[in-house]
């Protein structure tokens, strides 16, 4: 309603587009009444077929807006790497032709990432924290906020990036400070959260379980 209202063009990022759980379904901003003529909607190989090394996408949108977009493209990357093209359109062609059946790859991604987002959410709420159960994407807000921490560095770097360091350090857990993505003047209303990646390996999801849990026996003695 918005960008009809004030005559907006939309850049829609929808990577994540068959990253869906929980029988919820995407649904693309340019089907919506009036938003394909001002929609570019954009997607990634590597978030499609769990190929993130390959840093190839596409946009899809009305001709006139497509146009704006390529020649963007031209002047910037100019080319783009025509094998891992031709093995991008392979996967859409057998995709198309098993779509809908469980040989597809597009229903067996979520029902895989499903599984690892809930024993990720069981691991962060064993550990004492309020995970943020997600219906999309494979990134799990977790508020770190019950744990009580407190940093004595002397960096003034928001309480994210020190908990990131922290669990790094002492725990060996690897995780993502979410006020990296805000302004500076903004950064703190980010709080106390802590963004977790869950498509992983199953192996590594047990390890950082298992560290869990020994970190939490440890604080019992």
């Amino acid at each position: 309603d918005l960008c009809r209202k004030h005559d907006v063009i939309c850049i829609s990022d929808e990577v994540y587009e068959w990253l869906v759980y929980d029988g919820c379904e995407h649904i693309r901003l340019a089907t919506l009444p009036g938003m394909w003529e001002r929609t570019l909607s954009i997607s990634s190989a590597g978030k499609t077929f769990s190929a993130t090394g390959w840093k190839l996408g596409w946009t899809v949108g009305p001709a006139n807006l497509i146009k704006c977009g390529h020649d963007v493209l031209v002047q910037t990357t100019y080319t783009c790497p025509t094998p891992i093209q031709e093995a991008i359109a392979v996967g859409f062609e057998h995709e198309l032709s098993v779509r809908g059946t469980d040989e597809s790859y597009f229903r067996q991604l979520p029902a895989s990432l499903a599984k690892k987002r809930d024993l990720l959410a069981k691991l962060l709420s064993e550990a004492g924290m309020k995970p943020i159960v997600p219906q999309g994407g494979y990134f799990i807000l977790a508020d770190t906020a019950p744990l009580n921490l407190t940093f004595s560095s002397k960096k003034n770097d928001p309480y994210d990036y020190e908990f990131v360091r922290w669990f790094i350090k002492e725990r060996g857990i690897a995780c993502i400070p979410p006020s990296a993505f805000y302004s500076d003047e903004n950064k703190h209303l980010s709080g106390k959260l802590i963004r977790f990646c869950f498509c992983k390996e199953d192996a590594t999801l047990e390890q950082a379980v298992q560290r869990i849990r020994e970190w939490k026996e440890q604080e019992k003695i």
